[in-house]
Parts: structure tokens; C-alpha cells; sequence
């Protein structure tokens, strides 16, 4: 399999969450926001002997009318439009506002990969309208809700045999992780129950999590499995350190 880091960056986020670009190379850290965090955010693309899979959609920024991960994804080599299963692992904003965008013809909201299956959990999208902004951009996803190209996942499964997933909710009610099994190799994508390498080494109880105590063990026992099973771990907010073979 081929792993495609599709990093967007840097961002300080503030009370009123607002993601405003951060250099963490040149910016000073000291003259963020008081209370606000540093989040980096970064999608992946893999390449199996089946599909090219894109996991998790950015934050959806446009730049002259196309897309970052757009952007991304052709600069990598890879034409969006072959992009063949979309993997959410859920929907908040940072995740998925990639996921959609403007169709400049018609006006209209539309699925950002025409020609992929999205995986997202029911009930993940049920709550996105419940719960809404700020965490829930409903806007982005209105095109979700009864689209043929999307398949609500119902708890635990398996996608064409080779990606399983799991409900593990803890970061939010139904947040879900993925594993992708193909010629011997195993990528694990914890999205944002395991979102950076240094958290997998920690016990480290997240204010912002559902349930912090839940993803901190679940970081733990994965960690511990995915060592003895040499996991690939892919980090959603590490842009330093996308990925990790154990």
C-alpha cells in the first residue's frame, strides 16, 4: 500500500473557532490567542490493490476555487475524480469540510468526490444536525442525507473484506477508527481518538473528548496491539509525524 500524507497545515483555534493559519516554524507560539489551541490537520490518501481511499477530508479551504485536499491529492499524482471510497472516521468540522463544495455552475452543495462511496456512521450524522455548530458545519453536510454515493455504517463491520471498522465513540457519541488490511500490511487510522504519535506514548486525558478516559485506554491498548502486530498508526493532527510503522 501507498500512504499520501495530505497535511493542510497549522492552525490556532480560539473561542470562537475560527481556524486561523499558523507557521509553526516562524509564528510565535506565544502570541496565540490565550486559551486557544494549535491543531494540525491532515488527510490521508492510500493506495491499495483495490481503491484509492481518501480518510478524513480536511477543512475544506479553497484556494482560486479548488479544493486543499483537491489541491493535495494532484499534487501527490492522483486525479480526485479516481478517488473511490471516502473513509470519515466523523464529522467535525476539521474533518469534513472537505467532504463538499459549491458546484460554481449551479449553485448548489455537492459531494466533493463524485465518483466515491462515502463510509460514515448513521448516528454520527444524526447527531451532527442534533448537536450543530460550532463543532457541526450542517451546511457542508446537507448532501450527505439520502445520497446514494453515502453508506451509513451501523456500528462495527467490514468494507469489501480488507477495511474494517469500529464504533468507539469516546472523542464524540459515534466516532469510528479504521483498519486497512492489504498484501500483508496493516494501517491503522484512529482519527481523533489517536490523533498524534506523542499521545500513543502518554496517558493523556483530553478536556475536549466525549469520554478522555476511554480514549486514553483505547491509545494505550492499541498501541500495545499495534506493536506487536506492526501497525502502521496514520495521525490525523501531526503533521511532523504523519505516520509510524512499528
Amino acid at each position: 500500500m501507498t500512504i499520501i500524507p495530505l497535511s493542510e497545515g497549522a492552525f490556532t483555534v480560539g473561542k470562537l473557532k475560527k481556524f486561523i493559519p499558523f507557521d509553526i516554524d516562524k509564528d510565535n507560539l506565544q502570541q496565540r490567542e490565550i486559551g486557544s489551541l494549535l491543531v494540525e490537520v491532515q488527510p490521508f490518501a492510500v493506495i491499495t490493490s483495490e481503491d484509492i481511499l481518501v480518510i478524513d477530508s480536511g477543512l475544506g479551504f479553497e484556494n482560486n476555487g479548488v479544493l486543499q485536499i483537491h489541491q493535495n491529492l494532484l499534487n501527490a499524482g492522483i486525479d480526485p475524480s479516481k478517488v473511490s471510497k471516502v473513509l470519515m472516521s466523523h464529522l467535525h468540522k476539521d474533518h469534513s469540510g472537505g467532504l463538499s463544495k459549491i458546484n460554481s455552475s449551479t449553485g448548489l452543495r455537492q459531494l466533493s468526490f463524485p465518483n466515491a462511496t462515502y463510509y460514515i456512521q448513521k448516528k454520527e450524522l444524526e447527531y451532527a444536525f442534533e448537536k450543530g455548530f460550532p463543532s457541526y458545519v450542517t451546511e457542508d453536510l446537507e448532501c450527505l442525507k439520502d445520497n446514494e454515493k453515502v453508506i451509513l455504517l451501523d456500528g462495527d463491520g467490514t468494507i469489501n473484506g480488507y477495511i474494517k471498522y469500529e464504533l468507539t465513540g469516546a472523542h464524540c457519541p459515534y466516532h469510528q477508527v479504521f483498519w486497512i488490511v492489504d498484501g500483508g500490511e496493516k494501517i491503522f487510522f484512529g482519527g481523533d481518538v489517536a490523533p498524534q504519535l506523542q499521545q500513543m506514548k502518554s496517558r493523556f486525558i483530553a478536556k475536549y473528548d466525549f469520554d478522555g478516559k476511554k480514549c486514553m485506554e483505547l491509545r494505550k491498548q492499541w498501541w500495545q496491539q499495534g506493536q506487536e502486530e506492526k501497525w502502521s498508526f496514520l495521525f490525523y493532527h501531526d503533521i511532523k509525524t504523519p505516520i509510524f510503522s512499528s
